[in-house]
């Protein structure tokens, strides 16, 4: 549902139609490994205030604890691991090599958490690109036998704390 206060657009983030100077706070959200960093920056340049903030937030491999991240670290770089898209390798380093041409503000380690069954992991897993990619070429879903190996810590019924370490950048935009 749209919010009346809010205007909604779908533009290129190396190239919008926004009027110059015209944000405080620019926000990207799991996205900026996609972008071609020097257009986006620009961008950011030309449609910032004097002062502004460029936030950039991702979030990073699951943790549950150490059996069943174990076995999800395994399926994520021994069997889906070259599935994946060049761009995830800054996931991965957490978003640190990313370029980041601003002035950068310290923050904390800040991670979301949620409270998931074993259904809604298999669910999340069943997300990922490289899960994707990988039953495109192989015509059978890998995170099957994932499952039977977690299923052995996990009761079906059992809801167990997933963490994510959140990916945050934050700098100053200045003219």
């Amino acid at each position: 549902m749209k919010a009346d206060n809010i205007s909604y657009s779908v533009q290129p983030a190396e190239k919008t139609n926004f009027d110059n100077g015209l944000f405080d706070l620019i926000v990207v959200a799991q996205a900026i490994h996609w972008f071609d960093f020097d257009k986006f920056y620009a961008e950011v340049r030309r449609t910032a205030k004097d002062n502004a903030l460029l936030c950039v937030v991702g979030y990073g491999k699951l943790e549950i604890n150490g059996q069943i991240d174990y076995f999800i670290s395994d399926f994520y770089e021994n069997v889906i691991g070259r599935y994946w898209d060049k761009e995830r390798k800054y996931i991965d380093e957490n978003y640190k090599t990313i370029p980041f041409p601003f002035d950068e503000i310290q923050k904390p380690n800040l991670a979301i958490t949620q409270h998931w069954t074993l259904e809604d992991l298999i669910g999340y897993l069943n997300t990922w690109s490289a899960v994707k990619h990988f039953i495109k070429e192989n015509d059978f879903n890998p995170v099957d036998k994932l499952k039977t190996e977690i299923e052995k810590y996990w009761d079906n019924e059992q809801i167990k704390k997933i963490s994510f370490p959140l990916l945050l950048r934050i700098g100053r935009v200045t003219k």
